[in-house]
């Protein structure tokens, strides 16, 4: 079978060869094979409307976690910021009017940060040298438990190492005299009985005045390990007592603090902020409704 040739359909006669037209996006011009994307110069409207948004939102701006304190700078800068890019896009020069009462606003709002600022410091040193308080108390107590149960081993081991001679003599004693007890006495039997009579009586005399001996020992370390518990029970009941005060003084601080992110005061502020801007555009008769003549 020999080559045969494809035959052109109708779709490809009135094609024309060629590179195909280049397509750019709209609002970009195509310079040396780059592309330039048009910049769009706000008007004066969208750049009080803008400033205005800003404040609106600086305003409303919540600070979730304290101290709160920490976030007054940073607040404080975007305020101004904004601000100061409102009076460097003006279509028209801010007045000193205006520029006097946005320092005023901005001097108020500040000293009013300020004063929180220190009063919100005041209460978290406070609260951490409560914290700090509390937890010598709490260390104190482990202390004082770990000390009294050392002193209890160590009662404890003297005690026995007084006492036991003492014991293993009177049981001594104890079989000394039955043994005593059960000899037969007799003509016959190698001890009389004035002999065994005289015996018990020495042996019933000496475990008598070891039983009194021992009676001794134990009452006298009765007497220490009461001591011991009464100091003990004193000194925890002391450091119990302080501990339940720094308590109290946490709770009071934590509960009776009014510190907030003080989101009235500034939002109070940014209103009298735009109240300004308003004030200059009606002062210098220009409405956000035209649009600035370099547009």
């Amino acid at each position: 079978m020999g080559f045969q040739p494809r035959a052109r359909t109708p779709r490809d006669f009135g094609r024309r060869p060629g590179r195909s037209k280049s397509k750019t996006k709209p609002g970009k011009h195509e310079t040396g094979g780059a592309y330039r994307l048009e910049e769009h110069t706000l008007t004066f409207p969208e750049i009080v409307d803008r400033t205005r948004n800003s404040l609106s939102r600086l305003g409303e701006q919540r600070f979730a976690v304290g101290p709160f304190y920490e976030h007054y700078d940073r607040w404080m800068l975007s305020v101004r910021n904004v601000l100061s890019e409102f009076e460097a896009s003006s279509a028209a020069a801010v007045d000193d009017s205006f520029k006097e009462e946005c320092s005023r606003v901005l001097s108020e709002i500040e000293s009013t940060l300020d004063d929180r600022r220190a009063k919100e410091a005041s209460n978290d040193e406070a609260v951490r040298e409560v914290n700090r308080n509390l937890l010598d108390s709490r260390s104190l107590l482990a202390q004082t438990e770990r000390e009294y149960a050392a002193k209890m081993s160590d009662f404890a081991a003297k005690r026995e190492h007084a006492i036991k001679p003492v014991a293993s003599n009177l049981g001594r004693l104890r079989q000394e005299l039955g043994r005593i007890s059960r000899v037969r006495a007799g003509f016959l039997r190698g001890i009389s009985k004035k002999t065994k009579a005289q015996k018990e009586a020495e042996a019933a005399q000496k475990l008598e005045s070891t039983r009194r001996e021992l009676a001794k020992v134990e009452q006298s370390f009765a007497a220490e390990q009461a001591k011991l518990r009464k100091d003990h029970s004193k000194k925890k009941q002391q450091i119990l007592e302080q501990i339940a005060t720094h308590q109290k003084e946490l709770d009071n601080l934590e509960t009776g603090s009014d510190m907030d992110d003080a989101l009235e005061v500034r939002r109070a502020a940014c209103d009298d902020l735009i109240a300004s801007i308003d004030a200059f555009l009606r002062r210098t008769g220009t409405s956000s409704e035209t649009t600035n003549s370099s547009a």
